[in-house]
């Protein structure tokens, strides 16, 4: 009987997926396949897999199917196989890589992460006492401030929340916003 281990993994972008196969591959070298899946990005349209070995569609794509049915993103699924002397066959295979994936995603568990943005809020001493209204609102992280003739504040939050943060903010007199990429 064949026996399958299976890892999910938090991932950052394709160079550390990429890195977290190599080692799987490096550690389970007698294994008869390391077959993988990983999806990135917010809009999670940056995506691969990979078979290696297997018949085609028959382990990457059921582990990116799982990674798809959670609906997660920023995230790799490795599973490994050491052949046990019975053909398991196609739908056999999907079958086995699928809960084996599933498992493993189970086990991870799940760490929601929002998009975050930040804004440069300039703004003169006298209007501090509006703009610190305004920045110490739910969801929003003061990264630094200082406070002289012309102040500023450099703020994070998510991204979700620009329109109405900025909404707010415009609602004070003589400030100057700039968005800075997280």
């Amino acid at each position: 009987m064949s026996r399958f281990l299976a890892f999910a993994l938090p991932v950052k972008d394709a160079v550390e997926a990429k890195e977290i196969v190599r080692r799987y591959q490096n550690e389970y070298h007698d294994a008869r396949h390391v077959c993988w899946a990983w999806m990135l990005g917010p809009e999670r349209k940056e995506w691969q897999l990979n078979d290696n070995g297997e018949p085609s569609g028959t382990a990457g794509k059921p582990i990116l199917g799982q990674i798809n049915s959670f609906g997660l993103t920023d995230v790799i699924v490795v599973v490994v196989r050491y052949f046990g002397g019975i053909k398991l066959g196609t739908p056999g295979l999907i079958a086995a890589y699928r809960e084996a994936a599933r498992l493993a995603l189970e086990a991870a568990g799940k760490k929601e992460c929002r998009q975050m943005t930040r804004l440069n809020v300039e703004f003169s001493y006298e209007t501090a006492d509006g703009v610190m209204r305004v920045i110490k609102g739910d969801g929003i992280t003061v990264i630094d401030k200082s406070f002289d003739n012309m102040c500023h504040a450099l703020i994070e939050f998510p991204l979700d929340m620009r329109d109405e943060v900025t909404g707010r903010l415009s609602k004070v007199e003589g400030i100057m916003l700039t968005e800075i990429p997280v």
